[in-house]
């Protein structure tokens, strides 16, 4: 088998296991990977604005409002005028929520962030430059990703978020 094969093989076994991993969170506990990592989010902050979510994931606010409005509409967090700044709505995870988290499946990115930690800074750098390389060669250049393993659609940005 050639390398361009073997380079290719490599690239459909990361989108198949991110979306058998996607398949597996719906089927659970019916959350996205990006629901997920917002209840994350929420659950270790105790609550917490859709800013800070939208910064700490690095998605657009648009993006966050409409993930928290699927998540208020499952009951798995809710939206409070806070105490200290009436103009601000922290948004604080229910017990549905937490028990969601308590039985979702060990989310794709936590692996990779452990074994990633692991690995020596010089592989670190590398795998990080022949990923960003992949990309561009992928066009993917502009497409808005969080740093949520998850499959389905993307977008690609320009539209000001």
């Amino acid at each position: 088998m050639d390398r361009v094969d073997t380079s290719l093989i490599a690239l459909r076994r990361i989108l198949l296991a991110t979306n058998q991993f996607s398949r597996n969170l719906a089927q659970s506990v019916g959350l996205t990977a990006a629901q997920l990592r917002v209840l994350q989010i929420v659950s270790e902050k105790g609550q917490c604005t859709a800013t800070a979510i939208s910064l700490q994931m690095r998605i657009s606010q648009a993006t966050v409002t409409s993930l928290v409005d699927k998540l208020v509409r499952q009951e798995m967090v809710v939206r409070e005028r806070s105490q200290t700044d009436r103009r601000q709505t922290n948004i604080v995870i229910t017990e549905k929520g937490i028990r969601a988290l308590a039985e979702a499946p060990d989310p794709l990115q936590q692996r990779f962030v452990r074994k990633f930690s692991a690995m020596e800074d010089w592989e670190q750098a590398a795998l990080i430059a022949a990923l960003e390389r992949v990309a561009s060669m992928l066009d993917a250049e502009d497409i808005d990703a969080s740093p949520v393993l998850e499959g389905g659609e993307f977008q690609k940005t320009g539209s000001g978020e």
